[in-house]
């Protein structure tokens, strides 16, 4: 009896450990406009200072769901907890411990920068001295004394995330923060996540999917209102799939193709040129190399390429 109780104690000492690393911890969320299901039966956690990307088409959900996290949207059924605050009993608790930058920054595009942002300070009751110091962190210094219309995107997305980050909040959740941005200014942004990243949770949302890869740890994506699929990004990248891209100097028929070892897809993306998807973690380059020499093949070009975060996003939301 005395084993069975320890058993159980350590049981749930588990569970409570692992409870209390979750900053966002979500439980057959449903979100219906109508008889539509925005979100339909959903379930993940996010433990304390992951960068998670979430990923999916127009209308997947995502912005549904964030809305949800943030106290947006009141009405819904299953469970949403930041820090195991229950988002339905709590919501002006939990606005006081999220940081939140919605897809369309909204703005006051007529007041200066220091302005903006002190009166945001205001709303949360932070100190003044605050202000300053996010100014700092984000990258605003040269331009705390413009208005906000005067600035380029990065830098209104730049005040956008100081907002968000003004009361020192414990979980920051980004609906799209990356568009509309110049390949300079994504670098910048994403820089700023990152670091940002070091000390917060971070729910990040984007349609470019180069950055999730550039920022986040891990990739929860949604279709349809449902989840289909949810890994670490290591997991991903490292996955015993690659794809070889083969040039040859003919055309060539795909059952010929075939014959090769461990391919499991072949496709003629144009003309004389394949695409080609092995199961092997072994470089399947020299393979394809001595089979088209053996064949009296020429060879234009061959390159490996990594079954990236794009092609998995398209298999599963196609």
């Amino acid at each position: 009896m005395l084993q069975y109780n320890n058993d159980l104690l350590g049981v749930l000492l588990i569970c409570f450990l692992y409870i209390c690393l979750m900053s966002i911890r979500v439980s057959n969320l449903t979100k219906s406009y109508d008889s539509i299901k925005a979100v339909n039966t959903i379930n993940f956690s996010i433990k304390k200072g992951e960068i998670v990307g979430f990923l999916g088409p127009n209308g997947a959900g995502k912005s549904t769901v964030m809305k949800i996290l943030t106290g947006y949207i009141k009405e819904f059924e299953g469970e949403a907890f930041i820090n195991e605050l229950s988002i339905s009993k709590n919501t002006i608790e939990i606005q006081k411990r999220v940081g939140y930058l919605p897809e369309h920054n909204p703005l006051y595009l007529d007041m200066y920068v220091k302005e903006y942002l002190g009166f945001n300070a205001g709303i949360y009751k932070v100190p003044k001295t605050r202000i300053d110091a996010i100014i700092k962190e984000v990258g605003l210094d040269s331009h705390a004394g413009k208005k906000i219309r005067e600035l380029s995107k990065g830098y209104r997305q730049r005040v956008g995330i100081a907002a968000a980050l003004l009361h020192n909040p414990d979980v920051l959740i980004l609906d799209e923060p990356t568009t509309g941005l110049d390949p300079n200014q994504l670098v910048e942004i994403r820089t700023l996540i990152k670091n940002v990243g070091k000390e917060k949770t971070i729910l990040f949302s984007t349609h470019i999917l180069q950055e999730v890869e550039a920022v986040c740890d891990r990739v929860i994506i949604i279709n349809k209102g449902e989840i289909v699929a949810d890994q670490n990004l290591d997991t991903i990248q490292n996955d015993k799939q690659q794809l070889i891209l083969v040039e040859f100097d003919i055309k060539v028929e795909k059952e010929f193709i075939l014959q090769l070892p461990n391919l499991k897809e072949a496709d003629n993306i144009f003309d004389t040129t394949w695409e080609l998807n092995f199961s092997s973690k072994n470089d399947m380059r020299a393979q394809v190399f001595d089979f088209a020499h053996s064949q009296g093949l020429k060879i234009l070009s061959l390159t490996k390429k990594n079954e990236n975060l794009e092609k998995i996003f398209q298999d599963l939301t196609k």
